[in-house]
């Protein structure tokens, strides 16, 4: 079989582009597909990522960046505030991104690296043949195939590239979170800080986000388990804003579907690897994954590098893949589905007293872990049987 490139990466996101950019680093023929007629629109997720998965991975540019805060306000249901400093609020604290800019600026890098980038492009079907791929895809009314040695699918939740490898890619509804963003104008906030409510109060199995972009202008969004409510996400939101933030003047709107499944079992499969949203690498707790698919892109390339020269496709040797982002992330994620199903079962009195019970400590010199240790202490007959994830 001949091929016509090394590596098909569909989908032009983070975790997308990233692979592209490794593999072609790593001196791959790569094609980079994206099926929207722009990269970067519409944003789908509120645009937060901490400092330092950005710059492990980058020189930071200012045009990247809406905003830079320094940590993270958490509200219960009763209004008692937990205050984080951005370096232990977790992956989605730190930037704010115009993820506009960014994720076009990523998908540049790769194509400076020499992959190929069409757009307005869209992955029909798949086949293996020989000891490759033949992917069917559809632009501008015409479609053709491309031979590749691998692909990697970086095309969301519920992934076709990953079912037609074999993976099951499916969510259960009730862990889909149903998601809802406004782009406001005209708030009144605290733009140092990003800020989260919780409680059924607000969202029931999720919660309500302000990602600041500006001083008075900011993503306010909301992410809510269908399981748990029968109002939709959007009803939440407006009620929330109505409440809160009256004066204020809509300019976007988005939504969309965020997995709170926790890790996949595998992603991988012979000729496939799955990053992002399509592998699941969202956080369960933050449903926030701007972090882990740069991350899992760049373990991707890196593998698919070492496949090629190896010419070894099969998902046995791309298992090195799944070790690389379980022994990074995976048991970040795996211990945090964990909280998500303990925190979704909670009602708003259990949580306004976890809250205050942490209210008054210097947030500022402890770690996560720390903090985790110290509310089991103080709610033992609630959260003693978390105590291992921590130990």
């Amino acid at each position: 079989m001949s091929y016509d490139y090394d590596v098909v990466v569909i989908g032009a996101g983070p975790g997308g582009s990233m692979a592209a950019k490794t593999a072609a680093e790593n001196g791959l023929d790569v094609l980079l597909v994206e099926k929207r007629q722009e990269i970067g629109t519409p944003v789908r997720c509120a645009e937060g990522v901490s400092k330092e998965a950005l710059e492990e991975f980058f020189e930071v540019e200012k045009s990247w960046i809406a905003k830079e805060v320094s940590g993270a306000i958490i509200y219960s249901p009763d209004g008692t505030q937990i205050k984080l400093v951005a370096g232990m609020a977790g992956n989605e604290v730190g930037f704010v991104l115009e993820r506009k800019i960014f994720d076009r600026a990523l998908a540049r890098m790769a194509a400076k690296r020499g992959a190929e980038v069409i757009v307005k492009t869209t992955a029909t079907t798949m086949r293996r043949e020989d000891s490759g791929v033949v992917i069917g895809l559809k632009r501008l009314g015409e479609y053709y195939e491309v031979r590749s040695k691998l692909i990697i699918g970086a095309d969301g939740v519920e992934s076709r590239v990953g079912k037609w490898g074999g993976i099951n890619t499916t969510v259960k509804i009730g862990e889909l979170e149903s998601c809802v963003q406004y782009l406001m104008s005209g708030i009144d906030f605290d733009p140092e800080y990003t800020h989260f409510w919780i409680g059924r109060k607000y969202a029931p199995g999720g919660y309500v986000w302000l990602f600041p972009k500006g001083e008075d202008v900011a993503n306010v969004g909301i992410g809510v388990l269908p399981t748990q409510t029968k109002k939709s996400a959007k009803e939440w939101l407006d009620k929330f804003v109505r409440e809160n933030y009256p004066e204020g003047e809509i300019i976007e709107v988005v939504a969309g579907g965020v997995p709170v499944t926790g890790p996949i079992e595998t992603a991988v499969a012979d000729n496939l690897m799955l990053v992002g949203d399509a592998a699941r690498h969202a956080d369960p707790i933050t449903g926030g994954g701007i972090a882990n698919a740069i991350k899992g892109g760049y373990f991707a390339g890196k593998v698919a590098a070492e496949a090629v020269k190896a010419g070894d496709f099969s998902k046995n040797f791309l298992r090195r893949y799944d070790e690389l982002w379980k022994n990074d992330f995976g048991k970040n994620l795996h211990r945090n589905k964990v909280l998500q199903r303990k925190f979704v079962k909670m009602d708003d009195d259990v949580l306004n007293r976890l809250a205050r019970s942490i209210s008054d400590y210097d947030l500022s010199e402890i770690s996560v872990k720390k903090l985790v240790m110290e509310l089991i202490k103080k709610n033992p007959k609630l959260l003693w049987d978390l105590k291992d994830l921590f130990l």
